[in-house]
């Protein structure tokens, strides 16, 4: 699996597990028959079959995967491609869309991880399906996702002291979509 595709799984995993969600093991509706709590968000699995680990082993799980992904990112060629076009041969996803995309690195030397990957589109208009040049009568727009960062909060200069982390969640672009 590439880079690209480990971005988009990792995402959907985040937003299934709810990771970065306050947990809750309350549930609203009443007579489910289920014993133990349930994770977060729209499937209500209980947390058993998610898994038997802590929380945080799962970020620090999810955060080495982010890393790999901007290790793979910075060692291929995607981030001098700046062409808009889709070529069919190739088998990712971002490079057969209509509003093909491609990724960029987001530094901030405040956050945990410091680098995330993030979509930029490659189009201004979108592909014509029948032509398959680019027709600006469309637009190309960034879609939007929130993942699971820590920010580091550090107490400004001339005072010293530790520095805390904050889990909250950033609104980083996963991909590209066709507007009319």
């Amino acid at each position: 699996m590439d880079w690209p595709h480990n971005l988009l799984f990792l995402l959907t995993i985040s937003i299934f597990l709810g990771l970065g969600q306050p947990r809750s093991t309350k549930s609203k509706r009443k007579g489910q028959g289920r014993s133990g709590p349930l994770a977060p968000g729209p499937h209500q699995v209980p947390l058993d079959l998610v898994s038997r680990v802590k929380p945080y082993a799962r970020m620090e799980e999810y955060e080495r995967n982010i890393e790999e992904m901007v290790a793979q990112l910075r060692n291929s060629s995607e981030l001098a491609k700046r062409k808009c076009e889709v070529n069919l041969q190739l088998w990712m996803s971002n490079k057969r869309s209509l509003s093909p995309w491609g990724y960029s690195i987001n530094h901030d030397p405040s956050r945990i991880p410091a680098d995330l990957p993030e979509a930029r589109c490659l189009c201004l208009g979108c592909v014509n399906p029948f032509t398959m040049q680019e027709d600006r009568s469309m637009v190309s727009v960034p879609v939007f996702s929130q993942v699971p960062v820590r920010r580091r909060l550090c107490p400004p200069s001339p005072r010293t002291g530790p520095c805390r982390q904050r889990a909250v969640m950033e609104t980083i672009a996963v991909g590209c979509t066709c507007i009319f």
